[in-house]
């Protein structure tokens, strides 16, 4: 890979952070001394007394900035000056359902590659840059977006546009990190499936069962075959194919001037070439007309386990969908919800009762189709069918004789909390912000989810319900290793 050796924008030392490590090669600059690189003013250090009191009422809006480059990347800034940090997080729209059939696992191997060098940074040095300046660092791949970021002082917030930049523009693809790379996904599927008891439940196991496309239905974490049959050529098409500007989100949250964000963003980012984004790929399978019904053994397993999966309303369709996770915490968040309350407190037929939307357990990351999804973890001596029959009696039950609106109000309030907490750090607002935007061009729903979730009605909730039946579903049902 050529290398275009651009110059890596000095940080701005900070009283009290910690040292860098040994051989940093990020420049030590005096404190109270502005620096240049590459023409670009740097800021001055930014010490914890002097930031900024927040003007921001408790419980009001974040403010939400938006600009976009003309080679395509959306830009979402969100100032924050109440402490001198940063986050920066970049979404790129492809994920586990983008994977070609033959290369399971490839988007989950490619956000791998991306850590190994980049246009202007040898191996590992994009670490070495922000743990240097007091910072962290990591990536994760979805169903729907693979997404990388960083969390720094805010005086390293060009170093952080820098980086993210570097490897948008050209990544260090070769033989030999490739090699290394697929073994260390191996060794993570290893980890995380393969040896760990209910490693791949239900979120590998389920979708075979409730899906029949290859997209919605394979292991996003990839076969050990499909892995090792990668080649460079694959990986090179795969970035040039999903990782272009036009293809991202770039969202910064927290203390910095929005102004001079995009002036960075336009410097760092502005020279990639605009390549034509993916055409947005639609998903969606044909309803299921009857019950479908799995078996897998697990041969870490303590004791038995069943889950449940029902496809819900498209996700995109924020008025018809939001109901669904009303609904998933109706049943099974806290000690008053539905399925816990049945079967934890009164039947004491199950361990644990879990319940929510996406496979991964996030509602508002994933696009059409998503499924509701129950999981029951139980004594070997309960029935599977006696717990199935049981969530159905208790499905019918709220269908038929309706909901209380201060049961609503109650989960309601909870999940707007816990949202709010999910939140308040600048990672959380950037992330969030980052996938809103990116999924639906609504960054500002950020702001706009309680008062949309506080919108749902009893009716909508019991009107969700009736739409679980037993003739659209999947049932899972895991036994241990061994079990008749």
């Amino acid at each position: 890979m050529a290398r275009c050796d651009r110059a890596v924008p000095d940080v701005p030392w900070v009283s009290g952070r910690p040292g860098r490590p040994a051989g940093s090669p990020i420049a030590h600059t005096p404190a109270g001394r502005r620096t240049s690189v590459r023409g670009v003013p740097q800021r001055a250090p930014v010490h914890p007394s002097r930031a900024k009191a927040s003007t921001r009422p408790a419980g009001s809006s974040y403010a939400v900035e938006r600009g976009r480059l003309k080679n395509g990347l959306r830009v979402v800034v969100l100032p924050d000056r109440t402490s001198p940090v940063v986050a920066v997080a970049v979404y790129y729209d492809v994920g586990m359902r983008s994977e070609p059939e033959g290369r399971t696992g490839f988007a989950h191997l490619f956000e791998h590659l991306m850590f190994q060098g980049s246009a202007s940074l040898a191996k590992s040095e994009h670490f070495t840059y922000v743990q240097g300046s007091g910072g962290i660092l990591n990536g994760s791949t979805h169903v729907d977006y693979t997404n990388y970021y960083e969390v720094l002082p805010s005086n390293a917030t060009e170093l952080a546009l820098f980086l993210e930049a570097d490897r948008m523009r050209s990544v260090a693809l070769t033989q030999e990190n490739l090699e290394n790379q697929v073994a260390v996904v191996q060794n993570e599927i290893r980890v995380n499936v393969q040896n760990r008891p209910y490693g791949g439940f239900p979120w590998i196991t389920m979708p075979p069962v409730l899906y029949d496309t290859f997209p919605n239905s394979h292991d996003g974490y990839g076969s050990f075959v499909d892995l090792e049959a990668a080649t460079l050529g694959d990986a090179q098409s795969f970035f040039d194919r999903y990782y272009a500007p036009g293809n991202a989100v770039l969202a910064v949250s927290g203390d910095v001037d929005p102004t001079q964000v995009m002036t960075w963003v336009e410097e760092q980012f502005g020279d990639i070439p605009g390549r034509e984004p993916e055409a947005g790929t639609s998903f969606a399978e044909p309803p299921l007309t009857e019950q479908r019904w799995g078996v897998v053994e697990d041969r870490l397993a303590p004791a038995p386990a069943v889950a449940m999966a029902w496809r819900t309303a498209d996700p995109a369709d924020l008025p018809s969908y939001l109901p669904y996770v009303v609904l998933a915490e109706v049943l099974t968040d806290g000690d008053a919800a539905r399925l816990q309350d049945r079967l934890l407190l009164k039947d004491r037929s199950a361990t644990s009762v879990g319940g929510y939307l996406g496979v991964m357990g996030d509602p508002l990351d994933a696009r059409d189709p998503t499924p509701l999804l129950l999981e029951v973890h139980h004594a070997p001596e309960v029935p599977v069918q006696k717990l199935v029959d049981t969530i159905d009696e208790e499905l019918d039950r709220l269908a038929t004789d309706g909901l209380d609106a201060a049961e609503v109000a109650r989960t309601v309030v909870r999940m707007n909390a816990r949202y709010l907490r999910d939140i308040d750090p600048v990672l959380g607002r950037a992330t969030h912000a980052a996938v809103f935007e990116q999924q639906r061009g609504r960054a500002e729903l950020l702001n706009d989810l309680p008062g949309l979730l506080a919108e749902v009605t009893p009716d909508q909730v019991v009107s969700a319900a009736a739409t679980l039946r037993t003739d659209n579903r999947a049932v899972l049902e895991l036994r241990p290793a061994g079990d008749a």
